[in-house]
C-alpha cells in the first residue's frame, strides 16, 4: 500500500502543478483572518469579502480600530459571521497584548487564539512559515479517505494517518493537490471518476467499477 500511496501522491502533484492556497493574502495576519473566515464558507466567497476588507483594514492595527459590530457588517455575507466577528476581534486583541502584534509561527501558540483550530493553524504555518503540515479541511478529509490515503473517521485521525503514510517533505504540497483534486474532480457528489488520473489506485473507483 505504501508504494501505491507514493504513486497516488506523485500523480496528483503532476496533475495539479499549480496547486496552491486559493485564499488571497499578502501577510501572515491576512491569511490568518481569511482562514478563520473560511470555516464552512468557500474560498471564493472569502476572497470576495477580504478583497474589500483588506484594502481598508489590511493589518492588525487597522483591525483594532473596528468594533465587533462594524466587522459584522463588513463580513455579514459569510456564514457564521457573528461568531467569526467576535473571535476575530478577540484574536486581534490577544495578538497585540501577548504576541507583540505578530502572528505566532508555532502551531501550539496559534491554536490558543479564538476561532483558530488545528486546521487553521496548519494552513498558516505551512503557507507563511515554511513548516510542513497537513491541514485537513472537508476536501482533504473526504478525498483522502475515499481514495485510500487514510482510513479514519475524524479530521484529526486523518491528519495523523496522512502524516504517517506520506513523506514529510510533501505534506504541504500534497494538502494543496488533494484540495484541487477534490474541487475539480473528486467532488462530494458525482465525482468525475472517468477523468481521474489516479482511478486505478482509488479504493472508491475499484469498489464501484472493478
Amino acid at each position: 500500500m505504501k508504494k501505491e500511496i507514493k504513486i497516488i501522491v506523485d500523480t496528483l502533484i503532476k496533475t495539479y502543478p499549480d496547486a496552491r492556497c486559493e485564499l488571497l493574502y499578502e501577510t501572515p495576519f491576512q491569511l490568518l483572518i481569511a482562514t478563520v473566515l473560511s470555516a464552512q464558507t468557500t474560498d471564493k466567497k472569502v476572497n470576495e469579502v477580504t478583497e474589500k476588507l483588506f484594502k481598508t483594514h489590511g493589518d492588525l492595527n487597522s483591525f483594532l480600530t473596528l468594533t465587533e459590530e462594524e466587522l459584522r457588517e463588513k463580513i455579514k455575507v459569510i456564514g457564521l459571521y457573528k461568531t467569526k466577528s467576535k473571535n476575530i476581534m478577540n484574536l486581534c486583541k490577544i495578538l497585540k497584548e501577548k504576541f507583540n502584534g505578530e502572528v505566532p509561527k508555532e502551531r501550539d501558540l496559534l491554536i490558543t487564539l479564538p476561532g483558530v483550530g488545528r486546521k487553521t493553524a496548519n494552513v498558516v504555518i505551512s503557507n507563511c512559515f515554511g513548516v510542513q503540515a497537513f491541514a485537513v479541511d472537508v476536501h482533504v478529509f473526504r478525498v483522502s479517505n475515499r481514495i485510500g490515503l487514510a482510513k479514519a473517521n475524524t479530521p484529526e485521525k486523518t491528519e495523523l494517518e496522512l502524516m504517517k503514510n506520506i513523506d514529510e517533505n510533501l505534506w504541504t504540497i500534497c494538502h494543496h493537490t488533494i484540495i484541487f483534486h477534490g474541487r475539480r474532480c473528486c467532488t462530494s457528489r458525482n465525482p468525475k471518476c472517468e477523468e481521474c488520473t489516479i482511478k486505478s489506485y482509488c479504493n472508491y473507483y475499484k469498489n464501484k467499477h472493478l
